[in-house]
């Protein structure tokens, strides 16, 4: 006799189908992001038919294709009065004193926000401290606030505590962002009773620094580019160099806070256990002894094919936990296939970035693609997600919407650039959507101050082009328009972004052995934490502050249950703010 389909699989399963059904009637307006070479129909009807008759076209594309025109008449009146308050408004949903908005642009803001997954109520400072008073001072060096944030927050999730010295009966903490990531990590080797961690995608090796150094994890740094992974050792020498000038016990001799800002608990000595750094590209196909290509560009030393020793994939036969903070592109989902794969990885935590470079089935017919991942994802028309759009849920969403609050002057330069492709065309016809790159502070200078730097780049004279005719004027005096627009694209990036992590939710269930259900009579559930009958457990965590880390989706998968990984992480996040010196306004976080 079969056993039951599992509820929460049908909701997942709906959930997606609905997300599709939502992408595919507004699909114009996602696409909205797509640079193609194929000119748009000069006929196109309003953007409230469904797809197929609309081209995709460009933000830049905002004047040349009339955009504008193509958006439901309501709509058009209604965004074309609205303050930049009152498209935050819209984008944070927001009720209040505000614009009359159409009943169906305020359904399909609704629909937007309740199929995405939640992302975490942010609070707090607007941006994390310069430098966290809770991070030993060695291990803040060369890592950004935000990186400090996302690695203190997934630490904790993960590593058995160290002993702390009298004085500090708390485990080691780092910065915001990067101390939650920690917290995660700690909490998993706890549950899974791992103590060997595979940092993928290691970079300058930041996390497992933290990892191996402050919290005595034996840590394997996997990093594809061997110059990143070369800079990490001498990262790791330049820490014991100073250790041994002030001595393991306790490091004396170190400052304990930044001077200017109020201290907390001295941060918990480190140890002289370093990560081991290993350069190579995980081969997503092969299997977990093996999974080691060249680094690209290579690195000075040689390429270790098996970073972890036995034929089981972990030395002496020990699990492993195999972490990727912002792991690109295909990082993510092989990962995930590892993970599925090889009983050696007790579980993994992943953080994805770089949605666009995901490999789908037709760029590469013969390997896994990257999206989908799933057989449900797979096989609902529509799924399909073009480079653009994929690209869209890059975008902060948040972050716009503070813009938007602050009436930033950073808008404008979307109105600057859909100008300045209407005069690149109106200059050369061939040249549509040609790839300029971002002029710096274009906000802080004058339209034709931008066009006269972004012009030669496409290979065009300044001087050739009317940079201050009526017509250059009508069109930036559009620029609220172009904002408008801009924002109701951003409503759907968030849609994008949970539509690819649950289709990886799906795909853990489905390997888990969560039996498939028909969906039938099924709604769409904000579920987050998927528990499977058998096999997998997985979770999807909004850990950090969106704010300032925009991809705070954490996906977590184990062997194990997660009930005691997951319990009381909120309350933790609000130990965790800093109140160190917080970083100007005016500098922006990468």
């Amino acid at each position: 006799m079969a056993a039951p389909p599992c509820p929460a699989l049908q909701r997942e399963q709906q959930r997606a189908a609905d997300i599709i059904r939502l992408l595919t009637l507004y699909r114009p307006l996602l696409d909205a992001y797509i640079i193609v070479s194929v000119p748009p129909s000069p006929s196109a009807p309003p953007l409230r038919v469904p797809p197929q008759p609309l081209t995709p076209a460009s933000p830049q594309d905002f004047f040349t294709e009339g955009l504008w025109a193509q958006l439901p008449p309501p709509w058009q009146a209604a965004l074309a009065t609205a303050a930049p308050l009152q498209l935050a408004r819209l984008l944070g949903g927001l009720g209040g004193p505000g614009a009359a908005w159409p009943l169906s642009l305020l359904a399909f803001a609704a629909a937007t926000r309740a199929l995405a997954f939640p992302r975490g109520c942010p609070g707090g400072s607007p941006r994390p401290p310069c430098q966290s008073t809770r991070l030993h001072p060695l291990l803040r060096r060369h890592v950004k606030p935000k990186k400090q944030h996302e690695i203190r927050r997934l630490g904790k999730v993960g590593a058995p505590p160290l002993p702390a010295p009298p004085c500090d009966p708390s485990p080691p903490r780092t910065s915001p962002k990067t101390f939650l990531y920690l917290q995660l990590l700690q909490r998993l080797t706890q549950a899974t009773g791992c103590d060997r961690v595979v940092d993928v995608g290691a970079g300058q090796g930041h996390l497992s620094r933290f990892l191996a150094f402050g919290l005595g994890l034996s840590v394997t740094a996997v990093e594809g580019d061997g110059r990143l992974a070369g800079m990490a050792e001498r990262f790791d020498q330049e820490l014991l160099r100073e250790l041994g000038k002030t001595g393991v016990p306790g490091n004396k001799g170190l400052p304990r806070c930044h001077q200017t800002a109020p201290c907390h608990s001295p941060p918990s000595p480190l140890t002289p256990r370093g990560p081991r750094h290993v350069a190579g590209r995980l081969d997503p196909s092969a299997p977990w002894g093996e999974f080691l290509l060249p680094p690209d560009p290579p690195g000075p030393g040689p390429t270790t094919r098996n970073p972890l020793g036995g034929p089981g994939g972990s030395e002496g036969g020990q699990r492993v936990l195999v972490t990727g903070l912002h792991a690109c592109g295909d990082l993510s989902p092989a990962l995930l296939r590892h993970f599925t794969r090889s009983p050696a990885v007790a579980a993994v935590a992943s953080v994805a970035c770089c949605y666009m470079k995901l490999s789908t089935p037709p760029e590469h017919p013969s390997s896994s693609p990257g999206y989908p991942l799933s057989a449900w994802v797979a096989k609902l028309p529509g799924h399909e997600l073009s480079y653009r759009a994929r690209e869209a849920a890059c975008h902060a969403l948040e972050e716009y919407v503070g813009r938007l609050r602050g009436e930033s002057g950073c808008l404008r330069t979307h109105c600057y650039r859909a100008v300045l492709e209407t005069l690149i065309r109106a200059a050369n016809p061939s040249k549509k959507r040609p790839g300029v790159q971002t002029v710096k502070k274009a906000h802080t200078l004058s339209f034709p101050q931008y066009a006269r730097l972004g012009l030669p780049r496409v290979g065009l004279d300044p001087a050739a082009i009317s940079l201050d005719s009526e017509a250059v004027e009508a069109m930036l005096e559009q620029q609220h328009k172009v904002v408008a627009f801009f924002s109701l694209t951003l409503l759907l990036a968030p849609l994008v972004e949970t539509l690819i992590l649950l289709d990886r939710l799906l795909y853990l269930r489905e390997q888990g052995g969560c039996q498939d259900g028909d969906g039938e009579g099924v709604t769409a559930l904000p579920v987050l934490t998927l528990p499977l009958p058998t096999g997998f457990q997985c979770a999807l965590v909004p850990l950090f502050d969106p704010r300032f880390s925009p991809r705070n989706l954490v996906l977590v998968a184990a062997r194990t249950p997660l009930g005691a990984v997951l319990s009381g992480l909120d309350e933790d996040s609000s130990e965790d703010e800093d109140t160190g010196v917080a970083e100007p306004s005016g500098q922006k976080q990468s």
